[in-house]
């Protein structure tokens, strides 16, 4: 069988060691402030809450979108009604020019 109606594209490239993790963040949580030590995309999967960049400033994102931070990036994240999604790291990870 072959596949059809489907395509692909490249969201990130990347170099290094990397690392998967399964996050849950319950209603109300939150991962404080931290710097990342490596690139990092933070795609949705369940429920919805946001993300902050160094200055704070609280972005909304869910099920389906997707977050980066660059390494040495200072971040954090947070739900009000609680959230899981993937925390996919590479030491040298750079974003791909595309739309989805």
């Amino acid at each position: 069988m072959g596949s059809r109606e489907s395509g692909a594209a490249e969201l990130a490239a990347g170099s290094g060691e990397a690392h998967i993790h399964v996050v849950q963040i319950a209603a109300g949580g939150e991962i404080a402030p931290h710097v990342a030590g490596f690139g990092q995309l933070f795609p949705c999967l369940e429920g919805s809450g946001w993300v902050a960049a160094a200055d704070g400033e609280r972005v909304s994102i869910s099920r389906g979108q997707v977050a980066y931070f660059a390494r040495g990036e200072r971040h954090s994240k947070g739900s009000a009604d609680g959230l899981r999604a993937l925390i996919i790291q590479v030491h040298d990870l750079h974003l791909s020019s595309v739309t989805v």
